[in-house]
């Protein structure tokens, strides 16, 4: 009788699974006399910076220890976080912002407006919201310890939309000691003014990380809405805990040694929704984008053809099937906006056919020069349904005759690799496929997948000028006809040059333990204030 793995770990969730669970996990658990909640997020936290990388998990990470100047409500509208007051001139050229009270760093120094400049600076070096900002700010300077304003060359409508925006990177505040150096040199230190504290003495690299309340923090009078209002921690402690393999982490929730679980596998729904102390809940009900990346400095792909042959070639059904297998979450995507938002379109979609086109596809390879070259495929291993899509669609090049080679390797090292523009055989890459939520989508002034500067755009530097200029005039349309009309003809270009592929949506959800309770509904984040734990 052969007994595979799956088999395996059903038997382990029937009989406990203590064993099966990591003993550093077991270990905290019972060293602390509190009530910690412990979560599981998709990788290792392997970088600290949130300006620095796009990666959710290090979002998630700086929204817990850091704070913003403004923050969405549950509605997306801009409101007041850090921000106790500001104001707009006459001519709406200059913007003055003064700071609440009793805002601290986590050292106990006070936070001040030259903070608060310095971390402008540095987050619109890399962020499309940011650098839209510099482009037209004449000064950005510090007033006095609690105002600072920003001085524009024109009047720019969407400024306080622009610094309100989740879509990462997060405008996040830091101590100016930490924020004063490119963007490119990544904050080692994590001490910020947010609810929660790093605890560095319990970090566990691989393992896990620890996040304490911040006893002095202090929060807004306004209840919470959205990600806005008052931040009440409400919890003992925070307990990021990594535990790569996703059969044991639901081993981990169903056992109550974690609580809560970002993006459970598909094929164990069935199985979280028929234990009694669980709860499946969808918290970005929006939804997330799988998307396909392709390196546009290196070939074959630095050749439109080459582009243009995936873009026929994608079933997405089947590849969505193959990633979540689930039908019920999962649907095809034609938009580059994502398929159901204000800036959702039709315009240049005669590519997309049910099952692909693989003769196109093979035409088009062929027509690119395509020569047998290596194609490297950055395979997420601790992801298992990106890694199922990554296999799926490796082999899918394959029967067209392109030598596509998976590397497999763990998250956290592919958000390190990706960044590398060389060739392959210098450790650079062809494609790997990621996500995007469908909120962040629809701003395309602040979504870093949606530029096409070159090398200022997100990972693989897709380039199109004249998509560029559309996509600076959307700052200046007043109406959402005017936005649309613009989004339309976005779209018409971006499918002819390919600046990426849609492989298709899923509306996943979260699982946690009944216990566990006050989980914020937004798009991109899951913040740690507000749950609690009975």
């Amino acid at each position: 009788m052969i007994i595979s793995r799956r088999d395996l770990v059903k038997v382990g969730l029937a009989a406990g699974t203590a064993l099966s669970i990591p003993s550093v996990l077991r270990a905290q658990t019972a060293s602390s006399g509190a009530r910690p909640v412990h979560m599981v997020v998709t990788g290792d936290l392997r970088v600290f910076d949130p300006i620095s990388t796009t990666s959710t998990g290090t979002q998630i990470h700086g929204f817990a220890i850091y704070d913003t100047l403004f923050a969405p409500d549950s509605k997306f509208m801009p409101q007041p976080q850090m921000v106790g007051k500001w104001s707009v001139s006459d001519d709406k050229k200059t913007h003055t912002f003064e700071l609440r009270d009793g805002l601290g760093w986590h050292d106990g120094t006070p936070v001040t407006a030259a903070d608060c400049v310095a971390s402008i600076r540095r987050w619109a070096e890399v962020a499309p919201g940011g650098r839209l900002i510099m482009a037209r700010a004449s000064d950005i300077s510090k007033k006095d310890d609690k105002t600072f304003t920003i001085a524009l060359n024109e009047p720019l409508g969407p400024l306080i939309n622009l610094l309100t925006d989740v879509a990462a990177p997060n405008l996040f505040i830091m101590r100016e000691k930490d924020a004063d150096r490119p963007a490119s040199e990544p904050v080692t230190t994590k001490i910020g003014s947010g609810p929660f504290k790093f605890n560095e003495a319990l970090a566990r690299p691989g393992a896990s990380y620890t996040y304490d309340p911040n006893e002095n923090y202090v929060p807004r009078k306004e209840p919470f809405d959205g990600l806005a209002g008052g931040k009440i921690v409400k919890v003992d402690r925070v307990i990021w805990d990594v535990i790569a393999d996703p059969q044991t982490a639901v081993a981990a929730l169903q056992a109550g040694e974690i609580d809560f679980h970002i993006a459970p596998p598909v094929d164990l729904y069935p199985l979280i929704e028929s234990d009694p102390n669980l709860q499946l809940e969808v918290l970005d009900k929006m939804g997330r984008d799988l998307i396909l990346r392709m390196n546009f400095l290196q070939p074959p792909f630095d050749n439109i053809k080459a582009r243009q042959a995936m873009l026929h070639l994608i079933d997405q059904e089947a590849l969505m099937r193959a990633a979540y297998g689930n039908p019920k979450y999962i649907s095809p995507v034609t938009s580059i906006f994502g398929q159901d938002t204000p800036l959702s379109n039709d315009e240049n979609t005669a590519w997309y056919k049910k099952g692909g086109d693989s003769e196109k596809a093979r035409q088009l390879f062929e027509e690119a020069g395509y020569a047998g070259e290596k194609v490297v495929f950055l395979q997420p291993t601790d992801w298992a349904e990106v890694s199922n899509a990554s296999q799926f669609l490796a082999a899918t090049l394959r029967k067209i005759g392109v030598n596509a080679e998976l590397a497999p390797m763990n998250w956290a090292e592919l958000t390190t690799r990706r960044a590398n523009k060389g060739l392959v055989e210098n450790g650079g890459w062809n494609v790997f496929i990621t996500d995007d939520s469908e909120y962040s989508l629809a701003n395309p002034l602040t979504n870093s997948l949606l530029a096409a500067n070159g090398d200022k755009a997100w990972y693989g530097w897709p380039k199109n000028d004249e998509y560029e200029e559309l996509r600076a005039k959307l700052a200046d349309v007043a109406t959402l006809d005017e936005r649309k009309a613009l989004a339309g003809k976005m779209q018409g270009i971006w499918w002819d040059f390919v600046g990426d592929l849609r492989l298709g949506r899923i509306t996943g959800p979260a699982a946690r333990r009944k216990s566990l309770t006050g989980l914020i509904a937004m798009p991109e984040i899951v913040p740690m204030w507000n749950m609690q734990k009975a």
